[in-house]
């Protein structure tokens, strides 16, 4: 199958989905100025072919702005990522886990409920074994967030 590349009505398209995953396709279509059939054939395709993943939920500011989150770096000792990854994957507030350049291995975003959450995890993560160091720091308010809902 040969990959198709994206042209500007499959960027709109995509951009669209990003904001709202729900939108349905006769809005979509009139929106693009499209007929619902290409927008269904469009969305099938970029499927298909791996620009659209799947599809998901993004927290709304009630909640966003209740949490306590943090991103935190993380250093592992040698031969232990796989093990280490597999223990922070069963943690749901590990939202994300990024592999990083620089002095640590990887750099992962975490949303808890307290403070008190958040110092039990940290707590939880330094006593992993093969952690070697982490460094964390708490957001403490948000400057420019291009993935939140408008």
């Amino acid at each position: 199958m040969t990959s198709h590349l994206l042209d500007d009505t499959d960027r709109r398209l995509l951009s669209l989905l990003q904001a709202n995953a729900r939108e349905g396709t006769a809005q979509l279509a009139r929106t693009l100025g499209l007929a619902r059939t290409t927008v269904v054939a469009r969305i099938a395709r970029l499927e298909r072919e791996g620009f659209v993943a799947g599809y998901g939920v993004r927290l709304g500011t009630r909640l966003d702005t209740a949490a306590v989150r943090a991103w935190c770096t993380l250093s592992v000792l040698p031969r232990t990522a796989p093990a280490v990854l597999r223990a922070l994957e069963a943690m749901p507030e590990v939202e994300e886990v990024s592999a990083v350049s620089g002095p640590f291995d990887y750099l992962l975003f975490l949303r808890c409920t307290s403070h008190e959450q958040l110092d039990a995890l940290l707590d939880r993560i330094g006593q992993i074994e093969g952690v070697h160091q982490t460094q964390t720091s708490i957001v403490l308010s948000r400057k420019i967030d291009r993935r939140s809902v408008a």
